[in-house]
């Protein structure tokens, strides 16, 4: 598996997802209030389980790239970050993460956003790494900004969410900015 050496993060562990993780992804992506400023749209395990597939894929270089968030190493999955999609031609990928609510407002997001961006840039050599966030997901906004992620637009009607068109909130950071 391509992303065996993960980031570390201060207080947590950061492991490829595996296919053992599948029920407690989907357990709180299945909570609506998980998925209710997010563009997750999910009927059932089976619609996430391509999504973990394409994770990690040794054999391609531009495969997204998504860690396990954890309480402790070797625990349980809390959580998932990583890149949804790489270019290695441009050098730039696109973070996505999300959290069971359990663990909302203790920063752990921040924290893991933080390590994973610098990570990427150290280790990936990556020159942009960019997020979008519907307009409606505060915490998601305050959790980009406070890592330095910089406000580049609003994306109108960039997904679908749930049947509607939704406008989303371009973000982007650099190294050494």
């Amino acid at each position: 598996m391509r992303a065996s050496l993960a980031p570390q993060v201060k207080g947590l562990s950061l492991r490829p997802l595996d296919p053992a993780d599948l029920d407690a992804w989907y357990g709180y992506l299945s909570l609506p209030r998980v998925v209710r400023h997010t563009s997750w749209n999910l009927a059932s395990i089976d619609d996430l389980r391509p999504v973990l597939e394409r994770c990690n894929d040794a054999a391609d270089a531009g495969s997204a790239l998504r860690f396990a968030i954890c309480a402790e190493p070797g625990g349980a999955l809390i959580g998932t970050i990583g890149f949804r999609s790489v270019s290695v031609a441009h050098r730039t990928a696109e973070l996505g993460y999300d959290l069971h609510p359990a663990h909302w407002g203790r920063g752990i997001a921040t924290a893991c956003v933080r390590t994973v961006i610098a990570w990427g840039f150290a280790e990936r050599s990556l020159v942009r790494v960019q997020a979008s966030a519907l307009d409606s997901n505060d915490a998601s906004i305050r959790v980009l900004e406070k890592c330095g992620f910089a406000r580049e637009g609003l994306l109108r009607r960039y997904r679908m969410v749930r049947g509607e068109a939704r406008d989303f909130w371009m973000y982007a950071a650099f190294p050494h900015e």
